[in-house]
């Protein structure tokens, strides 16, 4: 049974998100201000936090902060409740290390979508790596990334894989966002603020590699280069790595 747990200074909202969960077979522990919500984190180790980021004693940002510097906690799924969300909003909770927003007031369907979308996310990555909840005096590890021009970030391991795995095929923003089970706009900003580039850039790079490697290693045409690397069209291809690198593949690959 997965434990959930709720913080919200507002009694109703709280009990009514609570009940919901209990309904839908959940473990729901409720905290009415975020100093309580932080030490219950730490004695009941919920598979994910829902907190609200307007409270009196103890904020949102306040009670994400103290939790990703405990180990026990620090890999806890936590979604934001708000009224209102601003682009400041967003990227202060994702520098934070939020996995999602939800704005009030949202519908019982809204609340479970996003609490079972982040599990098995949560769920999918553990799976991956092959990771066990992190307790009390272990070490933590970081997972490897899926190829060595992507970062080794936990929160983005999903997204890289994703990339790695379906790089050859036409992929969008949207697509990495659906898989990752956050919005096109949450995605873009998560990603740039932890890297420094777009969805876009990392997919160009990762085929920039692969195109590079074909044409050090093989004799294949330019052609077929653009075709395994992700391009139908190999003056679209051509065009992109000379922006890339500065030379086209073939004078790139007859420099080597």
């Amino acid at each position: 049974m997965k434990t959930i747990l709720i913080i919200e200074d507002e009694a109703q909202t709280r009990n009514i998100f609570l009940k919901c969960l209990e309904f839908e077979g959940f473990r729901a522990v409720g905290a009415s201000d975020g100093t309580t919500g932080v030490t219950m984190a730490l004695q009941h180790a919920p598979d994910l936090v829902v907190c609200d980021i307007m409270m009196p004693d103890m904020d949102g940002y306040s009670v994400l902060s103290a939790l990703r510097k405990v180990r026990q906690t620090a890999l806890i799924p936590l979604i934001f409740l708000t009224a209102k969300v601003t682009m400041a909003d967003l990227r202060r909770g994702m520098e934070l290390g939020a996995d999602d927003y939800l704005t009030k007031p949202c519908t019982v369907e809204q609340f479970l979508a996003a609490i079972n979308s982040r599990l098995q996310r949560q769920a999918e990555i553990l799976e991956l790596y092959g990771t066990a909840p992190v307790k009390s005096g272990q070490p933590t590890s970081a997972p490897e990334p899926s190829h060595p021009i992507f970062p080794t970030d936990p929160k983005l391991a999903n997204v890289f894989d994703f990339i790695e795995a379906h790089y050859r095929q036409p992929i969008s923003l949207k697509d990495v966002a659906q898989e990752a089970g956050y919005s096109p706009a949450y995605l873009t900003n998560l990603v740039q603020s932890h890297t420094g580039r777009t969805i876009k850039q990392w997919i160009i790079e990762r085929r920039m590699a692969q195109a590079k490697t074909l044409l050090a290693k093989t004799t294949q045409s330019v052609r077929r280069i653009a075709e395994a690397s992700g391009y139908n069209d190999a003056g679209y291809f051509t065009r992109q790595f000379r922006q890339f690198h500065g030379i086209s593949p073939q004078a790139w690959r007859e420099s080597l």
